[in-house]
């Protein structure tokens, strides 16, 4: 026993030495494995999950594994004595990849998935063939003069719909432009004005949709819509620049000109989801109150048919670095003085659920919140980067501070700046709430990056950046939460 105990105090000796003011345990930081944090993202892609689609049974199956862990580990359960904090999240199966077949008068061409569609995530059950209508954004918006419906009649027809909006500076206009940004407006709108169904110039999966009733789509790679475009003697690239310069080139396609839609689906509009919620108490009596929030979101982008989007790097590879990092801070020798949330977040794919429900429902005082760093695709890469750094410089520090010690990777910051348009983060939704919030980022990808896409497997992880992102986020945060200055 006395061996034991003089072997850890000569471990966190050498490291306060080696790290100036940081102490941390030695033996935590080098339990840290890429072998194991692969066994986590090795777990949590396994077909059993099916793709972890937030809201589904598998998901919360899923989220159960997770707590398990937390258990495992010791660290406590967050919310009153559960693990979870469940919200409301509506979804739908997709029990088969449909089809999609575009007609060019006598001529039949079928398309192929994952190549050219990918079935609509929150499409209705049934089929669809008609004629077609480009419609640009699909924005109706008066009070801003601009409306991609004003010269085109949809009724009946299946529309072509770009995401996004015409104006993208970062600045006070692009917050009037916001609210047209969101899908499910744009798919209200096609159906307010009488679309039949959808094709989308956006090839993913997209959780992150609207069910409307009828309202049969899909997601068609831009190639595909070029070549329809070009059939009706147009130049996408032109039509696009058009949008570019603010107008609105919507225009009906030559009657010929057809596309058959078929999706399989079931729709789920009272299921739920939820956060997982485990903590590290504090050993401070004083600065126990106070937290340090660890999240990334646990959802991904679901199945379809007999395709399982694994969602590997989109982001069990983030997940599993938490679970690294966590598991570290639970059995190291040095404890945190202020506490630690491990948040795992529900339904960030289907509109950042998770990280709303928590700003608004949170387990510690929004104001006894000292940071949340937030992982999302942290496995795929050779450096870091970590927004809002170069603005929260104090807490930066014991980031820097450990990796240029310890990890010895590249590492950039970016400052915190307002964003006008829509949130595409939780990272942001927590910025908002008045938290100070850092993104960590994997940069320089080793793979090619398969976003929302079935090849996101964990065969195109980076497990020596995923161990380095875990023993970051042992020592950065461990650093912050015994931080008496702050």
């Amino acid at each position: 026993m006395k061996k034991k105990v003089l072997t850890v105090l000569l471990n966190v000796v050498l490291a306060s030495t080696l790290f100036a003011q940081e102490v941390f345990d030695f033996n935590a930081f080098h339990s840290i494995s890429s072998n194991e944090l692969m066994e986590f993202a090795t777990e949590l892609s396994a077909d059993k999950y099916e793709g972890r689609l937030s809201g589904s049974p598998e998901y919360l199956e899923a989220a159960k594994w997770c707590a398990s862990k937390f258990e495992e580990w010791g660290i406590q359960p967050a919310n009153n004595g559960s693990y979870f904090q469940y919200f409301p999240n509506a979804y739908s199966e997709v029990n088969s990849l449909g089809s999609v077949v575009y007609f060019n008068g006598d001529e039949k061409a079928y398309l192929d998935f994952p190549e050219d569609y990918i079935p609509g995530s929150n499409s209705a059950s049934g089929t669809v063939q008609a004629e077609l209508v480009y419609v640009g954004h699909g924005i109706t918006a008066p009070e801003l003069g601009y409306d991609d419906y004003a010269t085109v009649d949809v009724k009946g027809k299946i529309i072509i719909l770009e995401s996004g909006t015409p104006y993208t500076k970062n600045d006070e206009t692009l917050a009037k432009w916001s609210p047209y940004a969101y899908h499910r407006y744009k798919f209200r709108n096609a159906v307010k004005h009488g679309a039949a169904g959808m094709i989308y110039a956006s090839k993913l999966a997209n959780p992150n949709t609207v069910n409307l009733e009828g309202f049969v789509y899909a997601h068609v790679d831009t190639k595909v819509v070029a070549q329809i475009m070009a059939d009706a003697g147009k130049d996408y690239q032109q039509i696009r620049e058009q949008l570019k310069n603010m107008e609105t080139p919507s225009f009906e396609l030559p009657a010929e000109q057809k596309v058959f839609i078929r999706a399989e689906t079931k729709y789920f509009p009272d299921a739920q989801a939820c956060n997982v919620v485990a903590m590290i108490e504090g050993s401070d009596p004083e600065l126990k109150d106070e937290v340090i929030i660890i999240g990334g979101h646990l959802d991904g982008q679901g199945k379809m048919g007999d395709v399982t989007f694994s969602s590997a790097l989109d982001n069990a590879s983030g997940i599993s670095d938490i679970m690294g990092a966590a598991k570290a801070l639970a059995t190291s020798e040095v404890k945190p003085k202020r506490s630690v949330l491990f948040i795992l977040l529900g339904g960030e794919e289907c509109g950042l659920y998770g990280s709303k429900y928590y700003c608004n429902n949170p387990l510690f005082p929004l104001e006894k919140t000292k940071m949340m760093i937030n992982l999302d695709m942290v496995g795929n890469g050779t450096a870091f980067f970590v927004s809002g750094g170069k603005t929260h410089s104090q807490l930066f520090s014991h980031f820097q501070n450990a990796n240029n010690n310890f990890i010895h990777r590249e590492i950039g910051a970016s400052a915190v700046s307002k964003n006008y348009g829509r949130p595409r983060s939780d990272a942001s939704v927590f910025e908002a709430a008045g938290i100070k919030t850092f993104g960590l980022w994997t940069r320089n990808s080793v793979y090619p990056v398969h976003y929302h896409m079935p090849a996101d497997k964990t065969n195109v992880l980076t497990p020596e950046i995923m161990e380095d992102a875990a023993k970051l986020l042992y020592l950065g945060v461990l650093g912050v939460a015994n931080d008496t200055k702050l």
